[in-house]
């Protein structure tokens, strides 16, 4: 039976907008996985990103939320999500560390999910406007297990600046 998630995508390093394009493509080549929906993408400036000692801030990260429809499990989801970042050259340097692809399992159906290495909803969703604008654009009745709906927790994350990047889908 398939099952409906969402997927929340992000990058700052080698060209991020062309990034994120080339993930929804990748995305709708994971085994029994549809893309239902894409936003549009947005450029912010980095959330909760430690400046290193040794180099300039971080870049905007442009960010992006896909509809899918899949039959894979919420870990082999998970998985998949890791090796396409892997493939596009994402590397883990430190927490929050600049990143070309970044992949995250925003929900999966309305499950809540704790265990190692998942949790879904995710844990930081409700707090990004990055997140939720996109996710909004393209479910504007969504609610987040545990949390409530998406339209409230914007609400919370006013002072976050977003820029919705035009012709970026």
């Amino acid at each position: 039976m398939p099952h409906i998630a969402y997927v929340g995508l992000g990058s700052n390093l080698q060209d991020p907008r062309k990034q994120l394009q080339r993930a929804f493509v990748d995305l709708d080549g994971l085994p029994g996985t549809r893309v239902l929906a894409r936003s549009s993408l947005y450029r912010s400036a980095p959330l909760g990103c430690p400046v290193q000692a040794d180099s300039a801030s971080q870049p905007d990260f442009v960010n992006g939320v896909a509809k899918i429809m899949t039959d894979l499990a919420p870990q082999t989801l998970l998985r998949e999500l890791l090796d396409i970042e892997h493939r596009h050259g994402r590397e883990r340097t430190f927490r929050n560390a600049p990143r070309t692809l970044d992949l995250d399992v925003l929900l999966y159906d309305d499950v809540q999910v704790r265990e190692h290495g998942l949790t879904i909803p995710h844990p930081q969703m409700h707090l990004r406007a990055f997140v939720l604008h996109p996710l909004l654009e393209i479910s504007p009745d969504i609610r987040i297990p545990g949390i409530g709906l998406a339209n409230t927790a914007l609400e919370g994350c006013r002072d976050q600046v977003l820029e919705r990047m035009a012709n970026a889908v």
